[in-house]
């Protein structure tokens, strides 16, 4: 006999209180793009009190923090990460009497808060760099090469795309690693770093929970600024030993940060965007003096291959034991393709995320994702803004695509975003993936993640801990962890599963057959399992 298999509502599961010591260490995390968020004043742009009014979508959701992208004043060069001035809230997103209400009304509701900084540049706008004396003290500045300086100094290209310097007026050229208004300071000078000591504080005396670090990777160059000599610089990142990223002087700054973060009560955090070679060094920017977390982009960028996921889960897990940190996984950002279309189909996204989900450690959610949204390919070239666009050979350009305006309500869009339409345009077909037509809908993309998220706050063995492999056919991914099991087909056959236990969630609709349960091809599904060392057996079986 064969039997559909129902799952509980994401409320069923008890969600108690997390311990207040060390709360990074597993904790969901949901990025905001302020911009693409909810729209508060009519204008078309997402902004802070529009975030601020959504705030107990994302309790319901099952979040345990939030991540605000830039919301500082900016000249909008690269969507807010060209900041003028980090201690003042650019008008396009509200005041700071608005950035202070975002902060209260998250801590009443249980949910921290962290907030972008941007040490690697600044805006061309800020006024250091319009100062032409000043800018030459505290940015990056160099003679050109060649009889008259016409050259630049190094062979160094943006990551956006061209060379990563700009002559100036004076015949000498500045550094920008990526777009021109984002010139880089030297962090070489005391007020670069005092400066930052003085913004870190300004928002710890806030309220914030932590900082997410931008290029975290970046503010120290290797001596003499030698050349790469190697050409499309930007597909080495996070690959290749480069001169301008991930050179050992930017731990000195993490670690002095980290000081910093201590001297405030309250567990405040650092987390490094960093792009690092391998694993090994990644977790060097979470070692015990220096920040809480770093992304894990080697995960992020894995393919749809269980031998190539577990590679990368085991040397994350490996590199971030030797230093005692947690493994902090994502899945997408606003800088990649939304990994519902990466991976290939809105399948094979649900079933990673129930692995990620699974696995020890923090996890981050990027906005939409629990709606299953799509990367917008079809924008018009008028309507995009990402900085790489209007460039060759760097990043590709697209980032726009997963940067699209939410859809919260009704069949039209803006969707709910706001009454003043969205600054980029939002498909005719996402109607059915607003989070109103998606609330209370059984199968649902947002429904798998309220449960899913229920049912990691309530099991005790999921969250950081350990975890260990079960044996699994090819194509197959199967860990155990207290009291838990959790298996992933990336095939597109069905695998018949027994001995795991009561199954409690899955990405596709699981059936039973004589106490086996089904799992489709390309699917997640979890366990509860009150056996700790219990037998978990697979057979094959044929499509259909």
């Amino acid at each position: 006999m064969t039997e559909e298999l129902t799952f509980p509502s994401p409320a069923a599961p008890p969600a108690p209180d997390r311990p207040g010591t060390g709360w990074w260490r597993d904790a969901v995390i949901y990025q905001i793009y302020v911009r693409s968020f909810g729209d508060g004043d009519g204008d078309g742009v997402g902004d802070l009190p529009g975030a601020r009014a959504r705030l107990p979508y994302l309790k319901e959701l099952g979040a345990d923090a939030v991540w605000l992208t830039p919301f500082y004043a900016s000249p909008q060069a690269d969507g807010g990460y060209d900041v003028a001035e980090h201690r003042a809230v650019d008008p396009l997103f509200g005041t700071l009497d608005d950035a202070q209400d975002f902060l209260d009304t998250a801590h009443e509701l249980g949910l921290r808060v962290i907030v972008d900084i941007v040490p690697n540049h600044t805006s061309d706008q800020h006024p250091w760099f319009r100062d032409p004396d000043l800018a030459r003290e505290r940015y990056i500045f160099r003679p050109g090469r060649g009889s008259h300086g016409e050259l630049p100094p190094n062979d160094w290209e943006s990551v956006f795309g061209g060379p990563a310097w700009t002559r100036t007026e004076r015949g000498d050229w500045y550094l920008h690693l990526f777009a021109p208004e984002q010139p880089d300071l030297d962090w070489e000078r005391p007020e670069v770093r005092a400066e930052f000591d003085a913004i870190l504080r300004f928002w710890l005396d806030r309220g914030v929970d932590g900082f997410r670090i931008d290029v975290a990777h970046g503010m120290v160059k290797a001596p003499g600024l030698p050349d790469v000599g190697r050409r499309q610089q930007a597909r080495l990142i996070g690959t290749d030993v480069l001169p301008f990223f991930d050179q050992d002087g930017v731990h000195e700054i993490h670690r002095h940060w980290r000081r910093l973060l201590d001297s405030y009560g309250g567990e405040r955090i650092g987390v490094a965007e960093a792009w690092a070679p391998d694993a090994h060094r990644l977790a060097h920017y979470v070692r015990p003096d220096e920040l809480h977390q770093a992304f894990n982009f080697h995960f992020l960028q894995a393919d749809w291959d269980a031998a190539a996921l577990r590679r990368v889960i085991d040397e994350s897990l490996a590199a971030t034991s030797l230093v005692g940190a947690p493994t902090t996984w994502v899945l997408s950002n606003h800088d990649v393709v939304r990994h519902t279309t990466r991976l290939g189909s809105l399948a094979r996204a649900r079933a990673a995320t129930l692995l990620m989900l699974a696995l020890p450690g923090s996890a981050y959610l990027y906005q939409g994702e629990e709606l299953g949204l799509p990367e917008v390919t079809e924008l018009p070239d008028a309507v995009r803004q990402d900085p790489a666009f209007f460039r060759g050979d760097g990043q590709d350009g697209f980032r726009d695509g997963c940067r699209v305006p939410l859809p919260w309500s009704g069949t039209e869009a803006p969707y709910g975003f706001g009454p003043g339409g969205s600054w980029l345009p939002q498909p005719a077909g996402w109607a059915e993936l607003t989070v109103e037509a998606q609330t209370g809908t059984p199968g649902s993309t947002l429904e798998l993640y309220r449960a899913a998220l229920a049912w990691r706050r309530a099991l005790p063995g999921l969250g950081d801990g350990r975890m260990s492999w079960l044996d699994a056919p090819e194509g197959v991914l199967a860990l155990r962890r207290h009291g838990f099991v959790c298996v992933l087909n990336t095939r597109t056959r069905p695998v018949e599963v027994s001995g795991a236990g009561r199954p409690l969630l899955a990405s596709a609709p699981l059936r039973t057959e004589e106490g086996r349960v089904l799992l489709p091809g390309e699917s997640c599904a979890w366990w509860a399992s009150r056996i700790p060392t219990g037998k978990v057996a697979f057979h094959d079986r044929a499509p259909g």
